[in-house]
């Protein structure tokens, strides 16, 4: 069985949270709590290049803004 979360034939969302983190999600699966769709059914490729354009700062959103506010 191939894990849903590496399956390149597999549709996907980009997920984000109030941190603005972003994850790959299989779009059959349930988004889970906390989570919101930032970008809809694609394939993983697409989702990938999202992630890379869309989530530069890998830190928190509350650590980014912390930080700034030195």
């Amino acid at each position: 069985m191939t894990n849903p979360f590496e399956d390149p034939d597999t549709s996907y969302k980009v997920l984000v949270n109030d941190e603005g983190q972003h994850s790959l999600w299989p779009a059959f699966a349930a988004v889970p709590e906390g989570w919101s769709v930032a970008l809809a059914d694609a394939d993983r490729g697409t989702c990938l290049a999202y992630v890379e354009e869309h989530w530069t700062d890998m830190r928190p959103k509350s650590l980014a803004e912390r930080m700034a506010a030195r």
